[in-house]
């Protein structure tokens, strides 16, 4: 521990019996067992240093000092000293061995079943044959096991002596004689230490079988809700679409109304209005042919007299009237109507179509399922490079629009602390109560469970998403400059000033840089997005559900900075495919 954790925040003194809590903070037992004793009527639980709370009291977990490990060792020898032996087992009844049974190397005829087995006489015996190696001194070296066959293969071969040894040259048991010539300087240990490194191998195997077969059953159920999800919804889409192309059907029917109504009215006016003209015209025809017939009667008389007197008469009344005229438009005509019509029809027709190819394409371009093969590269990039956007022109708001910035990031399992588990090709990690078998590396966090993912993001924009599940955990980025051992803040992504994070628990949110730390009110989810502008100069984090803002950080990034994680006891984070 640094100097800083050294002291309890509660009573300013050594710590005693040292216990940590979900957001990393260490107190004695008694101490914080007090100070929340003290909150139970309230049922909110804060940390008596950075002040985060939780609607359930957190179970603190104890951390074991080397003294602590030295008295346990003490006490636990002194209780094996003190603690008298078991009682011996019972006899076991003596009975013949059946066909799958080992049976007694000594006895004669029908032989008893075989309780030991001595890899020294390389023999089996049943009770009564074995007296001999419990009574005679001379036995005393000999090593017996429970009952097992095939014997032989507890020989070597070559020099017929028992296999004792294990070269991990030529991975193969051999005898002590195979180390004086055939094994000479090879890299050899006792079958006992090789076994109890392949039992380590063997337990960490059978952890990740186990979390596969977690994984697998968690992805059955995902998928079975997924495909009662699928049919939900595509039921409704169906009944939803009938009813939006009935609308369509029956809005067009309508216009198809509107359209005869419209054609009926003019034609009537238009009738109307023609009707009218030819009944004047009729009146004004019959009224000139009248004065045609008297004009015509008027040039037969022959009385010059009335002659002069009617014809200024008539011709006066002739030129004082005009007769308006009708003149028809030869253009007019419905097949403009038709012609529109025509054109609507066109329009809709390749609209629907267009509409209708878009629709397929979202549909077609959303996979229901599908397998992902590790073995492959999704592109041809560096492990530690990532696909760069420009930095948009302002900020995405819809799911949608932050997916076109989306990038893929695996966890560097070089810097990972010792007990977190990395899982699914590297994108999930877990904190578990056993150390994992990494190497050793500068890079790794020594104390706090934080890792990072091997890839740098620099000069542009990027999009990634993070499920979180358990009592706490953390997400941001940082620097590469981090410091990376000890328990102090300047190895605690957020705790300082090359690192920003927000962390998660079932109640609240905190976002911290640095010595400022900031409590968020807002709705708990378990999937956050992270967009991060590096040019811009901001980290914002969003609820992928409504992709509402939970907070923003607003920086200046002046190198390249690497997505981090802090992951609390019984927790674990999932960087999500997009």
């Amino acid at each position: 521990m640094s100097a800083d954790q050294d002291i309890c925040h509660l009573c300013k003194e050594d710590l005693r019996d040292p216990v940590s809590i979900p957001c990393g903070h260490i107190f004695c037992s008694i101490c914080l067992k007090t100070y929340w004793d003290h909150a139970e009527h309230t049922g909110t639980y804060m940390c008596p240093q950075c002040r985060v709370t939780y609607n359930k009291r957190p179970t603190p977990r104890r951390l074991h000092s080397s003294n602590s490990h030295s008295s346990s060792r003490h006490s636990m020898s002194s209780y094996q000293a003190t603690e008298p032996s078991p009682p011996a087992p019972p006899s076991p009844d003596y009975n013949y061995a059946g066909s799958r049974d080992v049976g007694c190397d000594i006895c004669i005829g029908r032989k008893l079943k075989a309780v030991k087995s001595c890899l020294m006489c390389l023999a089996s015996y049943c009770e009564k044959h074995l007296k001999p190696h419990h009574e005679n001194a001379a036995f005393k070296r000999h090593k017996l096991v429970d009952e097992i066959g095939h014997l032989d293969r507890q020989i070597c071969p070559q020099h017929q002596k028992g296999l004792e040894l294990y070269c991990r040259t030529d991975q193969m048991c051999i005898c002590v004689l195979c180390t004086v010539k055939e094994h000479k300087g090879h890299d050899m240990v006792s079958a006992e230490q090789e076994r109890a490194d392949m039992q380590q191998r063997l337990g960490a195997t059978q952890a990740e079988i186990q979390e596969k077969i977690h994984d697998r059953v968690k992805q059955m159920d995902e998928l079975k809700q997924a495909v009662d999800s699928l049919k939900h919804s595509a039921q409704r889409a169906l009944q939803e679409s009938e009813k939006l192309f009935g609308d369509m059907l029956r809005s067009i029917e309508r216009m198809q109304q509107e359209m005869s109504k419209l054609i009926t009215s003019n034609k009537k006016a238009a009738l109307s209005n023609a009707e009218g003209h030819m009944d004047r015209l009729t009146h004004e025809i019959t009224d000139l042919k009248r004065r045609d017939n008297e004009l015509t009667a008027l040039s037969r008389t022959e009385d010059h007299i009335h002659f002069i007197q009617s014809y200024h008469m008539l011709i006066a009344q002739t030129d004082a009237e005009e007769l308006p005229s009708v003149s028809v438009n030869p253009y007019f005509s419905f097949g403009s109507v038709t012609k529109a019509v025509s054109e609507m029809k066109q329009h809709l027709h390749e609209f629907s179509n267009e509409e209708l190819v878009k629709v397929a394409k979202t549909v077609n371009k959303m996979p229901f399922c599908q397998l992902e093969e590790r073995g492959k590269k999704r592109r041809t990039m560096k492990s530690d490079e990532v696909q760069m956007y420009k930095s948009p022109s302002q900020q995405p708001r819809s799911r949608d629009e932050f997916l076109q910035y989306a990038c893929q990031l695996t966890l560097d399992s070089s810097t990972a602390y010792r007990q977190l588990y990395l899982s699914r090709g590297n994108r999930k990690a877990t904190l578990k109560r056993d150390p994992q078998a990494y190497s050793d590396s500068a890079s790794r966090f020594d104390c706090l469970p934080q890792v990072l993912c091997k890839e740098a993001l620099s000069g542009g924009a990027y999009y990634w998403e993070v499920d979180w599940s358990g009592e706490g955990a953390s997400i941001g980025v940082t620097f590469k400059g981090i410091k990376r051992t000890g328990y102090g803040d300047s190895a605690r992504i957020g705790y300082n000033r090359k690192s920003w994070s927000l962390f998660c628990s079932d109640s609240s949110y905190s976002a911290r840089h640095g010595k400022e730390q900031n409590e968020i009110n807002a709705p708990y989810c378990a999937r956050v997005g992270v967009f991060l502008d590096h040019s811009g100069g901001t980290l914002s984090f969003y609820n992928t559900e409504s992709m509402a803002l939970i907070y923003q950080f607003k920086a200046t990034f002046s190198e390249p900075v690497y997505p981090g994680f802090w992951v609390w006891y019984e927790s674990a984070i999932t960087l999500c495919q997009l």
